[in-house]
């Protein structure tokens, strides 16, 4: 029995399957610096481990309105939980990637003989546990109780987490994407600048980044997002909303963006921490919104920092891109730098992943 590989039950959302992931992959439409397997998990292989995916069910109609009408009330997915127990039930750990995941598994766990170690990894439950009604917050306390490690992508999750759970072990994870391939930073033009700002998470601050751009003479942005309100565009021939269809498509827009910028409003998991890595990947200088903990991840001098809901700081940081395109590019080239050296990527999210799994099960495996 010692030394078998380690059986780890990847459970995703009910999208997210793992056969239609990688086809996406490989033609290229998985828009993002992506890995073959969702979110890099399937490199737990090469790790000592015996992976196995969540997968999508076909269902029909009437299903899908039970499916999503529980998931509306209870706030996770317990019907696609449900249809995942045998394999589930049978792995030594279970890894989620958001609350929605994990806290299905455990009442799926709370029900059941068989009781395989949950590792649940959150997102935006900490941001919102103030907003939350007193019946979800007893179910969601309860059901914790069966998770065995939870794990945040932030500082400031971090301390939210271990102050509403202090008799829990709660880690700090910190979320990586594939980061194996660069492209060197070269000096790109201030004159025109061209800004782009990429995104559909419920955090973008879409407003603030058009209102500093309307103070920017010369500049044009464009906005690749399926959430961005198209209404910004009217009266503003230099704004352009639109979603990138492929990677061909979204690294054209890397290529010619003279500066990537990342509007947030206030959060607490690390919003925008995706599209941060991204650019540096691509050689682009990064404006970003100094919230969420991302300074965890990319401190001042590799990335240029403005406050929350200030978009007269953020049209003065574009004006300094402008201004400066050479600062730029050294601020890119130590942002590359800085990504190797910490090791920020999806090698290492996955790898503690596995150490953490490790450290629960013992030595025997």
């Amino acid at each position: 029995m010692a030394g078998r590989p380690l059986k780890v039950f990847v459970h995703l959302a009910a999208d997210k399957d793992l056969k239609v992931w990688s086809e996406a992959w490989r033609a290229g439409t998985l828009v993002g610096i992506n890995d073959e397997t969702p979110y890099g998990y399937g490199r737990a292989t090469r790790m000592g481990c015996a992976i196995d995916f969540s997968k999508t069910s076909r269902e029909w109609l009437p299903t899908k309105v039970l499916r999503l009408g529980l998931r509306v009330i209870t706030g996770f997915d317990l019907l696609h939980a449900w249809r995942q127990r045998r394999d589930l039930l049978d792995a030594d750990i279970v890894w989620t990637h958001t609350e929605s995941q994990y806290l299905a598994v455990a009442a799926l766990v709370s029900l059941s003989t068989r009781r395989p170690k949950i590792l649940g990894q959150s997102v935006w439950l900490f941001d919102r546990w103030k907003s939350l009604n007193a019946l979800h917050k007893v179910l969601y306390r309860r059901l914790i109780r069966h998770v065995d490690v939870l794990t945040v992508h932030s500082s400031e999750n971090l301390a939210v987490a271990r102050a509403l759970f202090p008799g829990k072990r709660v880690l700090l994870v910190p979320f990586g994407i594939p980061s194996e391939r660069m492209t060197a930073p070269v000096e790109r033009p201030g004159q025109p600048l061209r800004i782009l700002s990429v995104g559909n998470d419920r955090h973008r601050d879409w407003p603030c980044l058009v209102e500093a751009l309307d103070g920017v003479p010369g500049a044009s942005a464009t906005i690749l997002s399926g959430s961005a309100p198209h209404a910004l565009m009217k009266g503003r021939p230099n704004l352009q909303i639109m979603q990138a269809r492929s990677n061909t498509e979204l690294f054209a827009q890397f290529a010619e963006a003279s500066v990537v910028c990342v509007p947030l409003q206030p959060n607490r998991h690390a919003s925008g921490i995706t599209a941060i890595q991204e650019a540096v990947l691509a050689g682009v200088p990064v404006i970003a919104t100094a919230t969420g903990g991302l300074e965890d991840y990319f401190g001042p001098d590799t990335v240029r920092y403005v406050p929350p809901n200030d978009p007269v700081r953020l049209r003065e940081a574009l004006q300094e891109i402008a201004a400066d395109p050479q600062g730029a590019r050294e601020r890119a080239v130590r942002a590359q730098a800085h990504m190797s050296e910490a090791g920020i990527g999806a090698e290492s999210f996955v790898r503690r992943h596995v150490e953490i799994s490790r450290e629960l099960l013992g030595p025997s495996l």
